[in-house]
């Protein structure tokens, strides 16, 4: 069984099931406790594991402007409380954000106050802890990846190298009170450390630059600016210390930004790996529904792409639950029973639960699916297929089939409401019973929703994917008569050649259609369309 770490253990090496991680002391009544959790910065999975479990079982969740959104999808139990601060604009009071924290934890709450990068490094946590500690609330600190630590990595700025730089310093640009550091205290550092990172000091680094000139510092060391760091949206701009304030202000870099000062910037120049990357920055829209689309919209920030979900299809339950029901409860008398995507074993167990039954519903039937996406969809069920198409398509897995010995009499077909006819036509061919059950139902998305997507593309998007052909006629309905010119100017990638070949048929062109028929045969495609054209 897996093993997690339980935030009760005053041991961080004592394991205990995840469903423990924020479970009360044992014999105690329900007391509110608070984690201060950091949240990493920029990509959503520098979160840490322990994070994760405490996200997915907090009752209330405090969260600021530089956590990101996505993580929220972890927590769809919890109150969300939006307490952002950002410069410029109204914001939530540091008190009244600490009053929320102590009023939600006396209410008996299990508390998880996100905040980006690491909780108490620059951040408001430790006032936040000095405050639940003098109420006697019960809380822990979970640190998180500090934004300088992350953002230089992902620029290909190390902080330390045994020939550049021994010390590192992080150092903000302003005080507790948020007035200005004397420029003799940027001279005092200018010289007292390998590395110095500046938190927050965007609006002085024109007087922060020349202080460390001033403390000695030689004009010619190498500085760098990140903006935005570990996200597809990074901008780095390198120089001197003496030209940076320069090119960062005629870049229009500003907050959120580090800004580094030291022999390692140099080092960029060999070791940046994120930013150079075929897909960085684009902008891809993936038309699925938000729960379904966050494996893909991981796969694209890997490769520094920034995921824009909008979705263009609903997804109905059956519209023959009586229908559905059956099927579940016969499976066993077919000799195969076949699933053509994860909606389809969704729904399929959905009625199976309903109904009381687990996976020894199949009885003796063998089952088939169309590709890996949906054989794991089964084995999270702890069912392993018995026949993969080898090409992920309805072709391949008729074919599959009827090479199988015996040879297939009666076969079940969980599927969408509307569907290619593929495989129950070329099994009927060939004298064997096809049982086509509607499983779920596939829907444009109507009303705003339409609406949304539709403007993601105008002004967005710079990719647009399409991983199926009910998505290709949902997206083309979504934009509507004038999807083929709305989709002019972007590029247009398809998981695989039935896919391209509807798009073609609305009108579309299609700029990438994948030799391998899965997300990551879509995105190696992608790669390589961009690859060429910087070449």
């Amino acid at each position: 069984m897996e093993e997690k770490v339980s935030p009760e253990s005053s041991d961080p090496g004592v394991a205990s099931s995840g469903s423990d991680a924020l479970r009360e002391p044992p014999g105690s009544a329900k007391a509110g406790r608070v984690w201060l959790l950091g949240a990493g910065p920029g990509d959503p999975d520098l979160i840490t594991y322990r994070g994760v479990l405490l996200l997915g079982q907090a009752e209330v969740v405090l969260h600021d402007a530089l956590s990101h959104p996505e993580l929220l999808d972890l927590c769809p139990q919890a109150e969300i409380v939006d307490v952002g601060k950002r410069y410029g604009k109204r914001a939530t009071p540091q008190a009244e954000i600490t009053e929320q924290i102590l009023s939600y934890a006396r209410a008996g709450k299990r508390v998880v106050r996100l905040k980006g990068g690491d909780p108490i490094l620059f951040a408001r946590g430790s006032e936040e802890a000095l405050a639940l500690a003098e109420s006697g609330i019960p809380f822990e600190i979970v640190p998180g990846v500090t934004s300088a630590v992350a953002a230089s990595g992902f620029a290909g700025i190390p902080l330390t190298h045994r020939d550049a730089s021994s010390s590192v310093t992080f150092i903000t640009g302003s005080d507790r009170e948020g007035k200005e550091w004397s420029p003799d205290a940027w001279k005092k550092l200018a010289t007292a450390t390998g590395t110095i990172c500046v938190y927050m000091g965007m609006r002085r680094i024109e007087a922060i630059t020349q202080a460390v000139m001033d403390g000695g510092r030689h004009p010619e060391t190498p500085a760098a600016v990140i903006r935005w760091g570990a996200r597809p949206n990074q901008r780095t701009v390198t120089g001197t210390l003496r030209t940076i304030a320069k090119l960062a202000l005629d870049a229009n870099l500003s907050s959120p930004a580090i800004i580094v000062i030291g022999e390692v910037v140099s080092m960029r120049e060999k070791l940046r790996w994120y930013d150079n990357k075929p897909l960085f920055g684009k902008k891809v829209l993936v038309a699925r529904p938000r729960h379904q689309a966050l494996d893909t919209a991981r796969a694209l920030r890997a490769r520094s792409a920034q995921p824009l979900i909008f979705p263009a299809i609903e997804i109905l339950t059956s519209p023959d639950p009586a229908r559905l029901e059956e099927a579940v409860s016969t499976a066993h008398t077919y000799d195969w029973v076949l699933f053509t995507s994860a909606n389809g074993v969704t729904e399929f167990f959905r009625a199976a639960d309903a109904l009381g039954k687990d996976a020894r519903l199949f009885g003796s039937a063998r089952v088939g699916v169309i590709g890996p996406k949906t054989g794991d969809a089964l084995r999270a069920r702890s069912i392993r297929p018995d026949l993969q198409a080898p090409r992920f398509v309805a072709e391949e897995l008729v074919t599959a089939l009827l090479a199988q010995e015996p040879k297939p009499r009666r076969v079940l077909l969980p599927r969408a409401l509307s569907a290619r006819e593929v495989i129950p036509e070329e099994l009927r061919k060939v004298g064997i019973f096809v049982n086509v059950v509607p499983a779920y139902e596939t829907r444009s998305a109507q009303g705003s929703v339409a609406d949304e997507l539709r403007r993601a593309v105008m002004e967005e998007a710079d990719v647009v994917l399409l991983t199926s052909s009910s998505m290709v006629e949902s997206v083309a309905n979504c934009l509507g008569r004038d999807a083929p010119d709305l989709l002019a100017d972007k590029t247009v990638a398809c998981i695989g050649p039935i896919t391209a070949e509807t798009a073609r048929l609305r009108g579309i062109r299609v700029d990438v259609s994948a030799e391998i028929y899965t997300i990551e045969g879509a995105l190696d495609a992608l790669e390589a369309h961009f690859g060429e054209r910087a070449h």
